[in-house]
């Protein structure tokens, strides 16, 4: 669970804060509790899809890419998270149930997030399945959805 831990440590602290460098985010991490060398830093901001844009100011910072949608953007934790009711594992596969109506656009999400663990997914009106790629455990599945959705083991039961 370190991974998971720190991978959803960094996605918090590019969301909230300001973060202009590897060096910068390290110490950020540190003071969390969280220690890491640059190198599985860089492999972490990779996987999460993290990139610097330009900060309006003539410098840069982090940012977790978004999914755009109808004019605006959209971020996972305000739309897709208070949609999802429960997920099952089931054979080395993932069901996720949603509210009706919400299946396809939590799956697009997902699947916009470029996530290597997961091939893709396919979605009726209220359930998703979640195909992992080979060689990938429904376990690091879950991992990686936490990423994407921080908070979403707190609110979802697993059957």
């Amino acid at each position: 669970m370190q991974k998971t831990k720190r991978l959803v440590a960094i996605v918090k602290i590019i969301a909230e804060e300001n973060i202009s460098s590897q060096a910068v985010l390290l110490r950020k991490l540190k003071a969390k509790g969280i220690r890491c060398t640059q190198a599985t830093l860089s492999r972490s901001l990779r996987q999460i899809g993290a990139g610097r844009i330009p900060d309006g100011k003539g410098r840069y910072r982090y940012s977790i890419s978004e999914i755009p949608r109808n004019d605006r953007l959209i971020t996972g934790k305000q739309l897709i998270l208070p949609a999802i009711q429960d997920i099952i594992d089931a054979k080395g596969l993932m069901v996720i149930r949603t509210l009706p109506g919400n299946a396809n656009s939590t799956a697009y999400f997902i699947d916009g997030s470029g996530r290597y663990e997961i091939a893709g997914t396919i979605a009726g009106d209220d359930t998703i399945l979640v195909i992992p790629r080979d060689g990938i455990t429904v376990q690091q599945v879950h991992n990686c959805l936490e990423v994407l959705l921080p908070g979403l083991h707190e609110k979802v039961k697993y059957k």
